[in-house]
């Protein structure tokens, strides 16, 4: 099985709500680095993302120690990798700061690496592929009814004049969910999706009748809801949060989701089953600091080959 990873990638500077501060890797490394646990050969990962030349080798090198890893499709930028500062307020709440958001991923980068069982599309920034590069990555894709699930993530984000984030309705939010294996976003993403401000079953019926077969709401230590067109009839199915050891860091616990889900639905096409290993998978890793120590994950990995299921 191969998954691809489109998505930008981070280095995040964490001000956690006692005061502290820990800097690490973070955006699309979440998602990789949890399939690279969560996958083992022959089974490959593929992250497609641009990275400032003064960290390539770096990033390179920590994503190649996995056997399960193809960097292939990490590429140069000549301008610097994004920085994030996250502040929470508390465990829940926090202030976003972006600093050199690279340029949308093009899709000539993209191409090579679309021979896979799933297309992992997170938004990490918001401007990680265009809608146009979306709408070409789906009609590649669309003959070998390969599943495309997105992280709506900070596509509802907009950047003040000082890079700090803000919510606001997503423009066209009904092309960017038009005919994707899933969708999925957590509830202040989907409060303020559309101006409409639908309700979430109401906002589910939206979004699976644009030929979209399952709308995801994370909720944190709430746990999560899966909505899923079966026969033109939606169902609702709510899974109740894992409480978190320790700590909770709640930083690229919807990536990591997002992985986990893709990882098992490419070896089971089994959407429900999918939701509660990624319920699982994610109250983990809010258990550690950013991306320190994200090697615990492995306890989760998933057989290689054996089980897939190949469109």
């Amino acid at each position: 099985m191969k998954i691809t990873v489109i998505g930008h990638l981070c280095l995040d500077v964490i001000h956690h709500a006692d005061g502290t501060e820990t800097q690490s890797p973070g955006g699309i490394y979440f998602s990789v680095a949890a399939l690279a646990h969560l996958l083992t050969p022959p089974d490959t990962v593929v992250p497609v993302f641009g990275v400032g030349k003064n960290d390539y080798d770096s990033i390179t090198g920590l994503l190649g120690r996995y056997p399960s890893v193809d960097t292939s499709g990490i590429f140069r930028m000549n301008a610097p990798t994004n920085q994030v500062h996250l502040e929470y307020r508390d465990s829940k709440n926090r202030v976003e700061c972006s600093r050199n958001i690279a340029e949308p991923i093009p899709f000539k980068k993209i191409k090579p690496h679309l021979d896979a069982d799933v297309v992992l599309v997170n938004m990490i920034s918001g401007f990680d592929v265009t809608l146009e590069t979306l709408d070409e990555i789906r009609m590649e894709v669309r003959d070998a009814k390969t599943p495309v699930y997105m992280d709506v993530h900070s596509l509802t984000l907009g950047v003040n004049e000082d890079d700090t984030r803000f919510l606001r309705p997503l423009d066209a939010w009904r092309r960017w969910l038009f005919m994707l294996h899933g969708a999925q976003m957590n509830e202040d993403e989907a409060a303020i999706l559309s101006d409409t401000r639908y309700g979430e079953n109401d906002l589910a019926k939206q979004i699976l009748a644009l030929n979209t077969t399952t709308f995801i709401i994370t909720r944190g230590e709430a746990g999560c809801t899966a909505f899923v067109d079966s026969h033109k009839h939606i169902q609702r199915h709510d899974f109740a949060g894992i409480p978190a050891r320790g700590t909770v860091d709640p930083t690229g616990c919807g990536d990591v989701f997002a992985a986990a889900y893709c990882a098992h639905y490419g070896k089971t096409r089994d959407i429900l089953r999918s939701v509660e290993f990624a319920n699982t998978v994610a109250a983990r890793k809010a258990s550690l600091t950013g991306s320190d120590n994200i090697d615990v994950l492995a306890a989760f990995a998933l057989p290689g080959e054996e089980g897939t299921v190949r469109s």
